[in-house]
């Protein structure tokens, strides 16, 4: 999977799963601010990243998350790494 259709999941899957607005969706929009979602909301978005991507994510992959675009290089990373 190339790194357009990595995002371009991920988006989807924010926008079905949480409601998210597109349009609020920007690779340098901070990931937290932009989501608005709790922490039990954070619990469903990483088993559904596990569960359409098939990797693992750990809380310390999420010490350097900010933006969108760092999200997308966590979930990249994981799926080169399984490879």
């Amino acid at each position: 999977m190339d790194k357009a259709s990595i995002y371009q999941k991920i988006n989807e899957i924010l926008v079905e799963e949480f409601e998210v607005d597109e349009e609020i969706i920007s690779p340098e929009a901070s990931l937290k601010e932009s989501l608005d979602l709790d922490s039990l909301d954070y619990v469903d978005l990483v088993v559904i990243i596990e569960s359409n991507f098939g990797v693992k994510l750990v809380e310390a992959d999420f010490d350097e998350v900010v933006t969108f675009q760092d999200f997308y290089n966590v979930v990249e990373q994981k799926m080169t790494i399984r490879s």
